[in-house]
């Protein structure tokens, strides 16, 4: 019998009232109590959750498509596979690009597209009328700041959910995609605000959930020196997956997260001399870099000065000493991979290190698992892990971006130094579905 199920059941108040017992024999008692948890495996899960979903965008192979579609088309974005149990009632959608998928799913699966993130909350009425809010504002057309970030209009949806809440009387779990804004400040008052009215938020990156080639973690409690972690792409987009990365292992490790006292970005030759300087440990990212499938034909024949074209390191000092570091390493290694050494008392451990794998094609199975977080989040009122990490990657990839346009200048962090515990526990997850096209359904 599934727990959660039997979890649900009795936490109702169905089982909750005295008499339900008491005027029955005690061989009819489990007899009945059987019948109930019989029928309450057979009809399945609880009552889904009203989800309204705020997008800025929503085209094929979007985040708005591969994450809110699964709720309209299962898991495997093709209506075949399991379904979350949440049901999506309402949309807000930005922007309308011209291969917008947005209107077209929601008159098959009838889920209306209001005007305004008001009238999506409250269902067009007085008061808020969802169980829960997806907030995903990562495309679109948009201006970027000075430092290079792509102005989404995070702020905006969440002061508009905001006040719903406030106006309503209450509040319900929310989700962010990616960070939490596109700066510190907002990043900051999203998470006081969360606190101030008690609702959840979840938010963040997929990787911290994905497939890891080895299936192995940072070891809780564990000492560690230094964590290294590779990325390619975009230093904004792509640089904050890596950073993800970095802090979901960090935060395990001996006495919790302590937060940063300073970041710093380099690049070009810059990342090279910051390595002999001892910035990061060269070994660990060739172990790092051993653990990627997706790798340049020359890769292990030419010196990786002359094979990463225009590298970036994004070098991270958290209070208490670790280094964190995330190299770029784009015509070498197209991927995600972290290596780090754990401490068994006074001696220093082997290098461990694996790969982060991501699904490149349909169904981008990976953000089922954020979606299942969502899903934890939205049905318990918690979060599935620490909203801090992510408050914490917002904040270094602001300052750090500060950096790189201040040609490598330091930047001290004192709002960083925020202490947290992690008990968020990654599991391997199923082998990954089939894949099909990325520019199929």
């Amino acid at each position: 019998m599934n727990e959660f199920f039997i979890s649900r059941l009795a936490s109702s108040h169905l089982l909750a009232k005295p008499w339900f017992m008491i005027r029955f024999h005690p061989v009819f008692q489990f007899s009945f109590l059987a019948l109930v948890l019989s029928a309450t495996f057979v009809l399945g899960k609880t009552p889904p959750k009203k989800v309204a979903a705020i997008v800025t965008e929503y085209r094929h192979n979007s985040h708005a498509d591969v994450i809110v579609g699964r709720i309209l088309q299962t898991h495997t974005l093709d209506d075949k596979g399991e379904s979350p149990n949440l049901k999506l009632v309402s949309l807000y959608i930005d922007q309308f690009p011209e291969k917008d998928t947005g209107r077209k799913w929601s008159e098959k699966y009838g889920v209306p597209i209001y005007n305004t993130i008001r009238d999506a909350l409250t269902l067009g009425g007085e008061n808020l009328a969802v169980d829960g809010v997806m907030l995903v504002a990562e495309h679109g057309d948009y201006p970027e700041n000075e430092y290079g970030s792509k102005l989404f209009p995070k702020d905006r949806f969440f002061q508009e959910t905001e006040k719903v809440f406030r106006q309503s009387g209450r509040s319900v779990p929310v989700f962010v995609d990616k960070h939490l804004s596109t700066n510190w400040d907002e990043a900051h008052r999203a998470y006081e605000v969360s606190r101030e009215l008690n609702f959840p938020i979840v938010a963040g990156s997929s990787l911290p959930l994905t497939w890891r080639y080895p299936a192995i973690d940072l070891t809780p409690g564990a000492k560690v020196e230094e964590i290294l972690v590779t990325t390619y792409g975009h230093p904004v987009s792509y640089g904050f997956h890596a950073l993800e990365i970095l802090q979901c292992l960090a935060e395990k490790r001996q006495g919790g997260e302590t937060g940063i006292r300073k970041v710093q970005c380099f690049v070009g030759e810059d990342v090279w001399d910051a390595g002999k300087a001892g910035l990061f440990d060269r070994q660990l990212l060739e172990a790092a870099m051993a653990k990627g499938r997706h790798k340049s034909s020359q890769f292990g024949k030419r010196p990786l000065e002359q094979l990463i074209r225009k590298p970036y390191l994004y070098h991270v000092e958290y209070k208490d000493g670790l280094k964190g570091n995330v190299i770029s390493t784009q015509n070498a290694v197209w991927e995600w991979c972290a290596a780090w050494k754990e401490s068994c008392g006074d001696e220093e451990g082997p290098i461990r290190s694996t790969l982060f794998w991501t699904q490149e094609n349909r169904p981008y199975f990976h953000f089922s698992f954020l979606t299942q977080g969502i899903e934890d989040t939205f049905h318990s009122g918690r979060s599935t892990w620490p909203v801090e990490r992510t408050l914490l990657t917002t904040g270094m990839l602001d300052a750090l971006l500060q950096s790189k346009t201040m040609d490598g200048q330091p930047i001290k962090t004192p709002y960083l130094e925020i202490p947290y515990r992690s008990n968020y526990q990654w599991k391997v997850p199923p082998p990954p579905p089939p894949e099909r096209p990325w520019n199929q359904q």
